[in-house]
């Protein structure tokens, strides 16, 4: 990948990747494999890139029949129902709706019983200044030994090694790797550095570690690859003489700074507590014009035990609200952008209705957009919270806490 530093917006292609990674470690048996690719390519428009995402998977597959209707609003593959896996079916139709609105397209390709793949293209505009790596003047020309049992993690690995003057040899074995620490230690032509999976298939990750240390320098780092969480073995890979980790996908400022600086134990975080999503007793009007929107944003606050109702535009709720009892609502979540009359618009005739209570209920803006300047809009127009979309139930929880601590 030739340009690591990109401009978008981050929430939303978090969004993406979650939505299809998910369903791909939801529908692929344990012991199956999730592979995730990334590749750039040219764009006709000037300052900008085509990067390509592709999540293939060895899980249950589609058929035939349902790949037609993998995008829509709570499609469920049945035989996904039969076996009792849990979902909504609104993850992908989300999915499609956060990459046409970034300008993307996402396909899919599906063999009943054998994979799946999601392929995203997102047009990305390249940062400005691009960040030039330098050699690392204590590394440079030094020999490295890169050790992972995917091919394209080594070549993509070796690639970034020689674009800041290293010199790097790989292996796709434990063994190997063993072997060849054992013969440039002989030779007294060390590698100065070891890059390594900590799964391989014919060898513990461990074990292979352990044996490399026994016949390097202490001082050579053994630097840990790793698409897994290595707070569960880190304690032991660092016994084993490991110095440091990094995560998969790897990019050349993460690797640059682990070879610079590796990276140091950290204390265990103590683990947060989920707070209890319940606001039973309490109703909200749902203001959005998108179905799917409004459909997703049902789901999720459907879990909190509250009624719902809904308007499709500004007018709608205006008018529900001021032909409703005045304490029929607790909260309004506004969509700001809204045909016939838009969210802001709509809270300025809320706030000058004649009932005092039903002219300051609160109201929380629901936009796409999430500048500053956009959240400095919704308040100024009178609205008391501001939620990015796509909701989800923490972001939600959040204000909702909020406005109704405040409300007591």
């Amino acid at each position: 990948m030739q340009h690591e530093d990109v401009i978008t917006d981050k929430l939303r292609l978090n969004q993406i990747l979650i939505n299809i990674v998910g369903n791909a470690i939801k529908f692929t048996p344990v012991g199956g494999d999730i592979i995730i690719h990334l590749v750039e390519r040219p764009c006709s428009t000037s300052g900008y890139a085509a990067y390509e995402f592709s999540i293939k998977d060895t899980g249950i597959g589609m058929s035939s029949d349902f790949l037609g209707h993998v995008f829509d609003t709570f499609a469920r593959e049945q035989s996904a129902t039969v076996s009792g896996i849990q979902g909504t079916g609104l993850g992908m139709a989300i999915t499609k709706n956060i990459v046409e609105m970034m300008g993307g397209t996402v396909e899919v390709e599906s063999e009943e019983g054998k994979s799946s793949k999601f392929t995203v293209t997102l047009t990305l505009r390249l940062a400005d200044k691009p960040i030039r790596y330098e050699p690392i003047a204590e590394l440079q020309g030094a020999r490295k030994l890169v050790v992972d049992d995917d091919i394209e993690t080594c070549c993509s690995v070796c690639k970034m090694l020689r674009s800041i003057d290293m010199q790097p040899d790989w292996t796709v074995t434990g063994k190997e790797a063993v072997l060849r620490a054992q013969d440039a230690a002989e030779l007294k032509d060390e590698y100065k550095v070891y890059i390594v999976d900590y799964l391989m298939p014919d060898m513990n990750g461990i074990e292979m570690i352990r044996r490399i240390r026994r016949v390097i320098h202490e001082d050579v780092p053994i630097i840990v690859l790793t698409a897994y969480d290595w707070a569960d073995f880190e304690k032991e890979a660092r016994e084993a003489g490991a110095t440091a980790f990094v995560a998969k996908p790897i990019f050349m400022s993460e690797l640059r700074s682990v070879l610079t600086k590796p990276v140091q134990m950290e204390e265990p975080k103590p683990e947060e507590t989920e707070k209890t999503f319940d606001y039973s007793g309490k109703r909200i009007l749902l203001v959005e014009d998108n179905a799917l929107n409004r459909e997703l944003a049902l789901a999720i606050l459907g879990e909190s035990g509250m009624q719902i109702d809904c308007a499709e535009d500004g007018i709608e709720a205006v008018n529900q609200i001021n032909e409703a009892p005045e304490d029929r609502y607790d909260l309004v979540l506004m969509d700001i952008q809204m045909p016939r009359m838009d969210g802001c618009t709509a809270t300025r005739e809320i706030r000058t209705l004649p009932n005092n209570r039903k002219a300051n209920v609160p109201i929380v803006a629901m936009t796409a957009n999430a500048f500053e300047e956009d959240r400095k809009k919704a308040f100024e127009c009178g609205m008391n919270g501001h939620i990015v979309k796509p909701i989800d139930r923490r972001s939600i929880s959040k204000v909702l806490d909020q406005i109704f601590k405040e409300a007591k």
